[in-house]
Order: structure tokens, then sequence, then C-alpha cells
């Protein structure tokens, strides 16, 4: 018996959204799905796995700021004498994502690109030399300092957008991605057979691809089955056309989308 229990894996890039459903959460999938590739980042939470995949791959990681802000959070929610401790980082981590963005709006003026790009600098310096400064207290609380050596530990790969502003600081694309089918799970059941699974994740994979691209998945649809049914009930033999990035530019001089914005995440 397969079972009934799988995991369900988003990667999230510029061109398209892939779903991948597997009986494990290992490093395994990740790096079966990235084979062959020689370089680049990977946005990511902090999953054992992705640390695999940055030893045994080129890929190098950038970790999310969402889930570190998390941290902070759970601090001043469960310790009230902790709670201004936390929210104090939690304003730092907020500042920052501003300051960045006020970075990336300007990202065509190279004057006033090399003040904002001045600033984050800055403010991730300043943000370094506080939890090293925090870490060095010999009575730091031990709430405190578990969260602190977390952001130690990953602080390379936090900090990685500086250097590379296309890469968002937090993965959120991708956990929205995966919002849709971890709502739905509740409800779908299904027959418990792994193809259904797959197609499942097939599925998953071209509806938000075509999002990603701004096409309306129901005209898409109805496009589609439309030419299966002029080839006879066979798939049509120009697919090409029907790739969302295809379908993209053929259909622009009509809506004029704009392309999808640059991300990366998984």
């Amino acid at each position: 018996h397969a079972g009934t229990r799988w995991c369900l894996w988003v990667f999230h890039c510029r061109e398209a959204v892939v779903f991948t459903l597997d009986r494990t959460r290992s490093a395994r999938v990740p790096k079966e799905h990235f084979a062959g590739v020689t370089g680049g980042t990977v946005s990511v939470d902090r999953f054992s796995s992705y640390q695999r995949l940055a030893k045994d791959t080129p890929l190098q990681l950038s970790y999310c700021w969402a889930h570190v802000r998390r941290d902070f959070i759970a601090v001043a929610e469960q310790w009230d004498k902790h709670r201004p401790w936390g929210e104090q980082w939690q304003d730092l981590i907020g500042e920052l994502y501003h300051l960045n963005d006020a970075r990336l709006l300007v990202g065509s003026d190279p004057v006033q690109w090399a003040a904002t790009d001045t600033t984050v600098r800055a403010a991730v310096a300043a943000m370094e030399q506080r939890w090293e400064r925090e870490l060095a207290q010999p009575k730091l609380p031990q709430v405190r300092k578990k969260v602190l050596t977390s952001l130690r530990k990953h602080w390379s790969g936090l900090v990685r957008f500086v250097d590379q502003p296309d890469l968002p600081m937090d993965n959120n694309q991708a956990e929205r991605a995966l919002r849709g089918p971890v709502v739905g799970r509740k409800n779908y059941y299904g027959s418990g057979a792994t193809w259904s699974g797959e197609l499942t994740a097939t599925l998953f994979s071209l509806f938000h691809t075509l999002e990603l691209w701004q096409i309306n998945v129901r005209t898409w649809l109805t496009e589609y089955l439309t030419a299966c049914a002029a080839s006879g009930g066979q798939v049509p033999e120009n697919l090409e056309r029907f790739l969302p990035w295809n379908h993209h530019q053929a259909q622009a001089p009509r809506a004029s989308p704009q392309p999808p914005p640059r991300r990366r995440a998984a």
C-alpha cells in the first residue's frame, strides 16, 4: 500500500510554477529538481533539506526574513517581559523591508540607487552589530539567545539580497502558491490514487503558471480544449502556442499585460 500521506513541493521562478508530489520531505526532491543546474540562488525557509541542497549542489540559499520575524513575534506573544525586545526586533525587520523597497523603486536612477543602497547596507550592518552585542551578554535570557543564535546561523543567507537586489527578502510568493492546495486538501479527499495526486500537482503547476503570465485560466482551457476537439479528440499538433510564455506574447497586442516580476523561490 503506497499510503495517502504525501508531500507537495512548489518551485516558483520568473517563468513558471512547478508543483511536485513526493512521499518525503527529503533533500532528494529539490536536488532532483535542480539536477544539472550549474549555479544560482534559491529563496527558501530554514528547513534542513535546503541546507543539504546547498552542500551538495552549486546553489546558494537566500533565507526568508518573514520566518525570522515570526521568531520575534512568538517571543513577544509568549513572554510579557520580553515583549518590548521582540517588538523592537520586529520594527527593525520591518524597517529593513521598507528601506529595501525604497531602493528597488529607484533602480533605474544611479544617483538615487547609490543613496538608498548605502542606507540598506548601513541598516544591515547596524542589525548585525546589535545581535552580536546581545549574544555577547553573559546573562542573556535563553529565550532570546535561541532566536539570536538562529539569526546568526542563517545570517549570510539572510543578507544575500543586499548584493543581489533581484532576490526577494522572503519566500512568501512560494508560500502563497501553496495556500490553495493547503486549504483545499481538507475538502478534496480524492481517491487515494497516486496518479490522481500527480495529476492534481500537474494542474496546479499549469494554472499557477498561467496566472503568473496574467493569462485567464478559463480562457486558456477553452482555447486548448477547443483545439483538442478540432483535432478529433487528440492533443493538438502545435502545442508550442499553448505554452504560457508563447500564449502571453500572442495575446499581448490585445491585453498588453506586463511581464511577470523577477522572483525566485522554493
